[in-house]
């Protein structure tokens, strides 16, 4: 069967985003916008994915579980991981090593985590804008020690991407490349690429997908069907 994927989206709790973006309400838009796998990916923290997960499994998404990480070189990379329990502790993992430098709301945006009815439940006092002390590669082997998908964010993009802060894409074992358009000028290694919104707005959900022919929907078959290469731009 073939399901519809949208894996890089963010809530009301990256500083970066629209507070409109509660976990419910992308849900909703999801739902609306017949996207069948969903990623929540806020910027070093999984502190709305308990809520996100909820609101998914009540409308009959796919919940894909992660993180947009900032490495230490200031690379974007998402993150998933097969439960709830598994990407709570890797966003642990990522909060106790990025900077203790606070936020500001009023320059930096507010980080609030909420429920499913959009209720304020508390907020990150640490600024998730910064860089964890972790390189890239570092991070690689830890998300593939805790079982999980490594997807280098937007490489073709001028800031926060492997290629601006690196040079270049690394060949590593990515279990997918992310892309803002094919074809990439970029050497990617025969990984498979994949297109998200990087939504921050409930109106730019969807702006980009992919889609892949799945026999169920499950992280290994997600995993899988990312690293056989079956995925077709949308």
């Amino acid at each position: 069967m073939i399901y519809r994927a949208d894996l890089h989206n963010h809530s009301c709790l990256s500083p970066c985003a629209s507070l409109e973006m509660s976990p419910s309400a992308m849900v909703h838009r999801a739902r609306q916008l017949k996207i069948d796998i969903l990623g929540l990916t806020d910027h070093n923290t999984a502190r709305n994915l308990p809520v996100f997960a909820q609101c998914c499994r009540n409308s009959g998404i796919y919940p894909m579980l992660g993180l947009e990480i900032t490495t230490r070189e200031e690379v974007h990379v998402t993150c998933f991981f097969p439960d709830l329990e598994a990407a709570l502790a890797f966003g642990e993992y990522i909060e106790s090593i990025l900077p203790d430098i606070p936020n500001v709301p009023e320059l930096l945006g507010d980080q609030v985590y909420v429920d499913a009815q959009e209720r304020i439940l508390g907020s990150v006092e640490k600024a998730l804008s910064t860089a964890a002390s972790c390189s890239f590669e570092e991070l690689l082997a830890e998300v593939h020690t805790r079982g999980g998908i490594f997807i280098p964010a937007h490489i073709d993009r001028g800031a926060f991407s492997a290629t601006s802060q690196l040079g270049f894409l690394p060949d590593l074992p990515y279990d997918a490349v992310e892309v803002m358009r094919i074809p990439c000028a970029h050497e990617t290694w025969d990984r498979t690429l994949i297109t998200n919104s990087d939504a921050h707005y409930l109106g730019c959900m969807g702006s980009r997908s992919w889609k892949a022919d799945l026999r169920g929907l499950s992280f290994p078959a997600i995993m899988q069907a990312l690293r056989d290469g079956n995925a077709i731009v949308s």
